[in-house]
């Protein structure tokens, strides 16, 4: 029975201390340079499926 009890309070609290905290928290020191570096890593993707697109077009389908 004190088990159950434990239980429901240790949910009580998880519950409490979920709803002190804001849903998105504070941004991380390291946001920006993240966020830049997906764009880039992005970017990069791109390019290289628009070369490799080209460079099958020129090399390997035919004329």
């Amino acid at each position: 029975m004190d088990h159950i009890k434990n239980e429901e309070q240790s949910l009580e609290n998880a519950g409490t201390l979920l709803s002190n905290e804001s849903i998105l928290g504070e941004p991380e020191p390291w946001e920006s340079w993240e966020t830049q570096l997906c764009l880039w890593s992005i970017g990069i993707g791109i390019a290289g499926l628009v070369i490799l697109g080209v460079l099958v077009d020129l090399f390997l389908l035919p004329k």
